[in-house]
């Protein structure tokens, strides 16, 4: 196909000579369809102005100035603007073009909604090109006043990044907007002038909770940062994420942070208490979860182990259900996490899960729709149409979810544990022993004869079910939540089972694999050391060196 990475571009930037302002350089493009999240608005009317300049098609002689791009525009669900075209209104290309409008917002969240409707041309000037484009979209509340200081700055310029497939500007629209936008000293020239939703805590009151970040009270780290045990002056026990100053996405992650767990709770999700940004740091402070992590619990050292009887295990498998059928399905913000692994889902004192960890987390608009991204997340757990090809859906989650749940029945870890060099990772060996009427032998032999057989049958059910191939042969959360407590049937026969040799699931682990026995023969040390435990599984994360 001609100009895939052209069709596949999320962000585009004029290469005309004509001098254009730096907000109209850059704009957000899809080929099909654009939208604009805000939350924890303040209810009351606003003025909406969208900023549009066709910066991709020209006015000269050549092809290029024959493309014709015609979008709806729909604000609040209503269409405000059948037919746009950026270049009639605008009067020519490469000419910056305004359009107001006034809203109501009545639940705290605004959406604005650009949509290819199949006019306009689909080909030229390449494919890809000609769906809904926008430079810039800026709010203004027409309701009540800050101080003479906040006027100058309530009109904030946000270049448009929000999409399906970029959730940073979504975040940053829940930290700009408390109510109305109130101004903030600038604290971090990435983050000036956010005013945020959460408790913000001094660095001072940090260092004192985590005695200067001592080495004692570190309780874990992850690929953004170390994590510490922190006890607060009303001696509340918190966890404090610093993240690594050296992660060009950490920025990214602590928007994501905060934007997600601030406007998203559940009994399954960890709780944000609020967060510090000081100098260079920037820290996430959260509930402190006495059990650590999941992988903790199954995978490190004996000494470090707990015990999970079936009933605790059986307990986390329907939280952790509950939890992404919360995101999926139940919440308004429909989110993918894209990192669901035994690392990310925390156990509190009662061994309640909890998941963690949104720094990679993206929004999607409904069912039917899917992201097209950069891959992000962790070798081993990452489902194999959006490992091998960045084609991302919540069944990748529901994908992620199956392997947990392997892992928490079988109490090995995915890609830490084969039984021979004939598989390639743990759900090969359980494909295998499903095909040949041996899938009791994947029950962990530290539960004895302990467990119900009824619900270990449904749970090997569900988790192969959830790592089918085909996407959409797997459940959505909340089916996978009903045959785990028996309310819905699970089907007796799992799609795909005979055909697990030549499978895709394992594809991407192969590559990987492949990849790294490749680094280890070259003279360049390899990134990924070997695997000992499920903390050590490699994170992948191009979108680290991508901006």
């Amino acid at each position: 196909m001609d100009d895939n990475n052209d069709q596949n571009a999320r962000f585009i930037e004029s290469t005309s000579s004509k001098s254009l302002s730096e907000l109209y350089n850059n704009a957000r493009i899809s080929p099909l369809s654009l939208t604009y999240f805000c939350y924890c608005l303040r209810n009351g009317s606003y003025n909406v102005s969208l900023h549009f300049a066709e910066i991709i098609f020209t006015n000269d002689s050549t092809y290029r100035s024959l493309g014709r791009r015609v979008f709806d525009i729909y604000i609040q669900e209503k269409l405000v603007w059948k037919d746009f075209n950026i270049v009639n209104e605008a009067g020519g290309v490469q000419t910056p073009v305004v359009r107001h409008f006034n809203t109501s917002v009545t639940d705290n969240f605004l959406e604005i909604r650009f949509y290819w409707a199949g006019k306009g041309t689909i080909r030229i000037p390449s494919r890809g090109k000609y769906g809904p484009l926008i430079s810039a979209i800026s709010l203004k509340p027409t309701f009540g006043s800050c101080s003479e200081e906040d006027k100058k700055s309530v009109t904030v310029y946000v270049i448009v990044g929000v999409v399906v497939t970029c959730i940073s500007l979504l975040v940053m629209s829940t930290l700009w907007w408390k109510g109305y936008l109130q101004c903030k000293k600038k604290q971090r020239k990435d983050l000036e002038g956010m005013e945020l939703q959460t408790i913000s805590f001094t660095l001072k009151q940090i260092k004192a909770a985590t005695n200067n970040f001592d080495a004692s009270n570190k309780i874990g780290e992850g690929g953004f940062g170390a994590v510490f045990k922190g006890r607060l002056s009303d001696g509340t026990l918190v966890a404090v994420k610093q993240l690594s100053r050296q992660s060009r996405q950490g920025n990214r992650e602590f928007l994501n942070e905060i934007g997600m767990i601030s406007c998203l709770q559940h009994p399954n999700l960890v709780k944000l208490h609020g967060c510090c940004i000081e100098g260079t740091e920037l820290l996430l402070v959260y509930e402190y979860l006495e059990n650590n992590s999941l992988a903790r619990a199954l995978f490190h050292s004996e000494k470090s182990q707990l015990i999970l009887d079936w009933p605790t295990r059986f307990k986390i498998c329907v939280g952790i259900a509950k939890g992404l059928a919360f995101l999926h399905e139940e919440s308004s913000l429909k989110i993918v996490h894209r990192d669901i692994k035994a690392t990310n889902v925390l156990l509190d004192r009662d061994l309640n899960p909890k998941i963690s960890d949104f720094g990679l987390a993206k929004l999607t608009e409904d069912d039917n729709t899917h992201i097209s991204t950069r891959v992000a997340g962790t070798i081993g757990y990452m489902a194999p149409e959006y490992a091998l090809w960045g084609y991302l859906t919540y069944k990748a989650d529901v994908y992620s979810f199956g392997i947990v749940l392997l892992e928490i029945v079988s109490g090995k870890h995915n890609y830490g544990y084969v039984p021979s060099d004939n598989f390639i990772c743990l759900l090969d060996w359980a494909s295998h022993l499903l095909q040949n009427g041996k899938i009791e032998e994947l029950i962990d032999d530290k539960l004895g004869s302990q467990f119900s057989k009824a619900e270990a049958e449904r749970v090997i059910k569900v988790t192969l079910l959830c790592t089918s191939a085909t996407p959409s042969l797997r459940p959505v959360m909340s089916e996978a939540v009903g045959m785990l407590e028996g309310k819905i049937d699970a089907p007796d026969s799992i799609p795909e089972a005979s055909m697990y040799t030549d499978d895709l699931r394992f594809q991407a682990l192969k590559d990987f694999q492949q990849e790294r026995q490749n680094q280890s023969a070259s003279s360049n040390q390899a990134q990924c050391s070997s695997i000992q435990t499920a903390s050590d599984l490699c994170e992948y994360n191009p979108e680290s060196r991508s901006d």
